[in-house]
Parts: structure tokens; sequence; C-alpha cells
């Protein structure tokens, strides 16, 4: 079926593998662009095996010049231990808050707090960059994942900043996942013709759940890369990148999407 303006992904199947509670809103967008939407996911959000150190810099979170988010589960994950704290939005008002693109910010601002800094591009070099000349001598706290790059602690220490890191959730792979993802690439009438990958945990997660079923269950599906930092996780896995948003946010990862199934039917 060939796309039309109000539905450009009518007769697309597109396969979302982000976390349970977080793929509604790229599910929803992609379906009113008539694509046809399976909802398996590649990733689950944790519980750290302990908040300790988390407690801790919220304990003392006056003492912090800079708070840096990089996701909406680490900014969701603070709050809840903020309130589990008794600590009110009062104690952070002095902080300086740099989030990591724009979903990041609205979920910050959401709770009251202003956001100082959100880089030109929604990855860890950006936030370095931005950074870099504000931190010499300061103290931050980087809230993130349990496992992530090192890229903007190393960086920002490098730049004389004191940085503390601090886990607060862990990604793993939904072993629930692996029976259907398998089944669903071996259906050839049912496989999709696009899978989204939203960050490199997924893309991770995505070729361990497949494990030796890859090379026979991929044929003819594109994969489609938010950043350029999945992207490059994607091919050292040896999964060929089709699609990448020049734009990386879930808006930029449907349009590129979007343009690249008009192209196809162009051609």
């Amino acid at each position: 079926m060939r796309p039309n303006e109000k539905h450009p992904l009518a007769g697309t199947r597109i396969l979302v593998g982000r976390a349970r509670h977080q793929a509604g809103s790229l599910s929803a967008s992609l379906r009113s662009l008539g694509a046809s939407v399976i909802e398996i996911p590649f990733i689950e959000i944790r519980k750290p095996q302990s908040y300790q150190r988390l407690d801790d810099a919220l304990n003392n979170i006056g003492s912090y010049d800079w708070l840096i988010l990089t996701s909406t589960n680490g900014v969701e994950a603070m709050w809840e231990r903020l309130r589990k704290l008794r600590i009110t939005r009062r104690n952070l008002q002095r902080l300086q808050i740099a989030a990591i693109g724009p979903a990041t910010k609205k979920a910050i601002v959401k709770h009251g707090l202003k956001v100082k800094m959100v880089p030109e591009e929604y990855v860890a070099e950006s936030v370095v960059k931005g950074l870099r000349d504000k931190v010499n001598g300061k103290r931050v706290v980087l809230i993130r994942a349990k496992v992530a790059r090192d890229v903007i602690p190393e960086q920002l220490r490098s730049a004389g900043a004191e940085v503390d890191v601090v886990e607060a959730y862990e990604t793993v792979v939904p072993d629930r996942s692996r029976v259907r993802l398998r089944a669903l690439m071996r259906n050839a009438a049912r496989r999709p013709h696009i899978v989204t990958f939203t960050s490199s945990s997924t893309a991770k997660n995505f070729a361990e759940l497949m494990g030796n079923v890859k090379a026979v269950s991929l044929n003819r599906v594109q994969f489609a890369s938010i950043g350029p930092v999945t992207s490059a996780t994607l091919r050292e896995l040896q999964l060929p990148v089709a699609i990448e948003a020049r734009e990386f946010t879930t808006g930029g990862l449907i349009r590129a999407i979007v343009l690249a199934r008009y192209a196809e039917t162009s051609a």
C-alpha cells in the first residue's frame, strides 16, 4: 500500500521495543500515521539493588552546584525518593539543572523545577560541550541508570568539576519478550518492516533476545535509530542502520521513518 498524506505509514508494520510504560506515546503517534504497531519491550526498568547512594546524594543535595538528569526514568526515580525522604523542591531551587532532551526537561518542569541547560544535540557529548566552561571547581551530581557511558563524568572531571555518579534505576533484559520476539521474526507474514531503537540498551537487549536466530529472521527488516550513539551500537552488533533520526527524539525518529517510507515508494 502506498503512503498518503494523512496516513503515510499505512501498510507498514513497526515493532516498538521501548519499556512497557513508555511505549504508549510512540505507538500512538505511529498508529495515527497509519502504521500497524507491535509492542514487545526490549528493556525493563527496575529499581536499583540499593538506594543508599541516591538517598545520600539527595539528603545532601544543597552541597551540589549542578544536577544532571539524562532520562525521564531518572527524573521519576529521583522524585520518588525525594517524596520518600520528605525533601521538597525548595531544597533544589538553588541547583543549576541540565537535562538531556526535551522529554527529560518536560518531566523536570512538571515537578516545578527550572532547567538551566538543554544541549543542542541530545547526547552526552553535547551536555559536556554546554557545561565544560561552567563547572570548574563546582560539585556536580549525575543521576542516571546503573550502566551508562562515562563520557559526562570523565570529561567534566577533566574540566575541573567534582562529579558524583548516582544510580537511580537499572535496565535489564525482559526475558518474557524472548519467545514472543523470536516467534514474530520467524513469521514472514507478521514480521515487522521496521524495528525502532530508542537507546543503546534497546539495541543490545534486542540482540540478546534474538540470540542465534538473528541471521535467519531479519531479512528485509529495517532498523530505525533515534540517533548516532544508538546507531553506533547497532553497527557494533552487526545490525545495519537503515533509518536514523536527525533530531534525537521520538518525534525525530517518527519523522525519519515517514521520510524513509516516502523515499522508498517514490524511488
